[in-house]
């Protein structure tokens, strides 16, 4: 990423006329790399494809060869698997994605909103798997619109389910509240009373007020955290405090203090239309601590910066009881070897009706007030019945 201009990316980041992405920015990529957290060392070496016309960037796709599925949040490591003892080579493979980062946001990234230049992108990267003579190529994360496009260039489309939060007007926590059914939003109160109930003070952290001592603290808990979860954190030390400098007014930190010290902590990032909670830790137990942090201050948050959503990471049903909502989310697969394609072809077709009939017997079950609309659902009225993790 150092090697390209950061105004030329950005342009094709994040142009005018789409949501702004955090998480595309040149200095979040850059931030990636330069900490040494996304690059060869690791098994994410950046391989980036950029489109110039007349010398002007006008088309790139963030991408990396990898020699591993680990930190992508789309697993296919069974695919690795049965191909290799086929006698195959699955890796190194393409990825295009956002290192570590399970958000769903435009992976082809053109200047202008131009279908054609799109294709050029996406056929770009086809192409590369050709030309380096690996196995694969897997976009993570892309709106709808770009995946029916790769599926229209003939990659494999796959379906996968997060919970997110949506914010229908609401002025006030209490507005969300008045929501839900009676037994949920009493769990959810006496859970926001019982996790600070120890003398816990929790506050928000963004912009000019971050600095080198709130990152130490949160790196404290991600360590730990990490360390138990996955064995191996992903994210280094300096990425912290690069993004700090380069992207702080992007960035949220909600930070627990007990006792006259930091206890516990959420990263998030702050969109033009949404929060994403990205990472959690913590150095003491507390009962619901991780719900309040990263569920209900996202959700506080949101609503005083009349944000659309909150997107708090993959996987967790647990969220739904607590206001959060099933969404669709999306990956695209080219695979050179035909039979692999075609296994995993029909693999995907059986995946997809299982992730669609979980997420209509979920939307059934959601804890809302007979007549709240779910997500995606018109404003008059749908009969809801009544109906844990980290934030990755």
């Amino acid at each position: 990423m150092c090697e390209i201009p950061a105004a030329a990316w950005n342009a094709c980041a994040n142009p005018t006329d789409e949501p702004f992405d955090p998480f595309l920015t040149h200095a979040f990529l850059d931030a990636l790399e330069t900490s040494g957290s996304a690059v060869a060392k690791t098994g994410w070496q950046p391989f980036h494809l950029l489109i110039e016309r007349n010398g002007e960037l006008v088309g790139a796709a963030p991408m990396y060869l990898k020699s591993h599925s680990r930190g992508e949040y789309v697993f296919d490591s069974g695919w690795a698997d049965a191909f290799e003892r086929a006698g195959g080579r699955y890796y190194p493979k393409l990825q295009l994605s956002v290192p570590f980062t399970p958000v769903t946001g435009r992976r082809i990234l053109t200047r202008t909103a131009d279908p054609t230049l799109a294709a050029a992108v996406a056929s770009g990267c086809v192409n590369l798997t050709e030309q380096l003579d690996v196995s694969s190529l897997h976009v993570t994360f892309p709106t709808e619109p770009q995946w029916q496009l790769l599926g229209e260039l003939g990659l494999l489309k796959r379906i996968d389910q997060q919970f997110h939060w949506r914010n229908r007007g609401y002025t006030t926590f209490d507005d969300f509240l008045s929501a839900l059914s009676s037994k949920k939003r009493k769990n959810v109160k006496r859970e926001r009373r019982e996790a600070v109930q120890s003398g816990i003070d929790i506050e928000w952290v963004t912009g000019n007020d971050l600095t080198e001592r709130h990152w130490d603290a949160f790196f404290d808990f991600y360590m730990d955290t990490g360390s138990r979860k996955w064995g191996s954190p992903y994210l280094k030390r300096a990425f912290f405090s690069q993004i700090g400098e380069s992207m702080a007014e992007h960035v949220l930190l909600i930070l627990c203090r007990r006792a006259g010290r930091y206890i516990a902590g959420a990263l998030n990032f702050i969109g033009s239309h949404a929060l994403y909670g990205r990472n959690w830790g913590c150095i003491e137990d507390h009962a619901f601590l991780h719900f309040e942090t990263c569920y209900y201050q996202a959700i506080e948050f949101a609503i005083s910066r009349g944000l659309e959503r909150v997107e708090a990471g993959a996987q967790g049903g647990h969220k739904v009881a607590r206001g959060y909502e099933p969404t669709t989310t999306y990956s695209a697969h080219w695979i050179r070897h035909a039979g692999l394609r075609q296994a995993i072809a029909r693999f995907l077709s059986d995946e997809s009706r299982y992730v669609e009939q979980d997420q209509a017997f979920i939307r059934e079950r959601l804890p809302f007030k007979v007549g709240k609309p779910a997500a995606g659902e018109s404003s008059r009225g749908v009969d809801h019945g009544q109906g844990h993790s980290h934030n990755e």
